[in-house]
């Protein structure tokens, strides 16, 4: 267990843990410890924002740099995997081109916009949401969408013959998913309570739709496009937040 959650941290944070005998079975079992990977991180944010707040930033300013230690914290990994898939889909090419696009470490200029687009959404909904729901959006933002990538790992293949996705679809059960899923679920309960059912519900379909449709694409997903599915997934998340806070209370 601990392994599996040490794992966790070091695939989708930049904490130096560096396990060893790492084996299928243990990468596949940390698949259920990503939403608390996601809770680390979305605490450390909430710590930060109460932290900025006590310091008497400005809003905005709050904001991006939030968003910029999210970056920090995770390496920009999942923004790499946005880049590179936002320059596969929309060259319009083939699967075996997309792919091979997919795999250059340069970024084009469809990549570079969607990075871009992607934090001005997470700033501006961050700067939106009243102060005192913010903490909170900022743990379920990082839960639900690391728990986004866990789902179409079991629904759908591997798209590549080889890469570092393929350990953890080689890995994943219904097990693993279900307690995954278990793990979002009760830190959406934990701090939103019911409305924050809405939220899940509305990240799952998301998640599988957009997964149906890298699916179709693809003939599966690869490392880039759940690292998309991540990182599209947090300004839905702060989206629907603001949403709901307006419509409720």
């Amino acid at each position: 267990m601990i392994k599996s959650l040490l794992l966790a941290l070091q695939f989708l944070t930049v904490i130096p843990l560096r396990i060893k005998n790492v084996d299928d079975r243990s990468v596949g079992r940390s698949l259920i410890y990503f939403p608390l990977a996601g809770l680390f991180l979305g605490l450390l944010l909430a710590g930060m924002y109460k932290l900025l707040l006590i310091l008497n930033f400005p809003p905005l300013a709050i904001s991006v740099i939030l968003v910029v230690a999210l970056i920090i914290l995770t390496g920009g990994l999942h923004l790499d995997g946005l880049s590179d898939t936002s320059d596969a889909f929309l060259s319009r090419k083939g699967r075996e081109q997309m792919l091979e696009i997919m795999r250059d470490s340069h970024a084009g200029v469809m990549g570079i916009l969607a990075i871009i687009s992607v934090l001005l959404l997470k700033i501006v909904f961050i700067y939106s949401i009243a102060e005192s729901f913010t903490p909170m959006a900022l743990v379920l933002m990082c839960v639900l969408s690391r728990w986004a990538m866990v789902l179409p790992i079991y629904l759908f293949p591997y798209a590549r013959t080889e890469g570092k996705a393929k350990f953890f679809i080689q890995g994943v059960n219904l097990k693993i998913l279900l307690l995954s899923t278990g793990l979002a679920l009760a830190c959406v309960l934990i701090f939103w309570q019911l409305k924050g059912l809405y939220i899940f519900v509305i990240v799952a379909a998301f998640t599988y739709l957009a997964g149906r449709f890298i699916n179709k694409k693809l003939s599966g997903v690869t490392g880039d496009t759940l690292g998309a599915l991540c990182e599209l997934n947090e300004p839905v998340v702060l989206l629907t937040v603001f949403i709901l806070t307006r419509l409720t209370f």
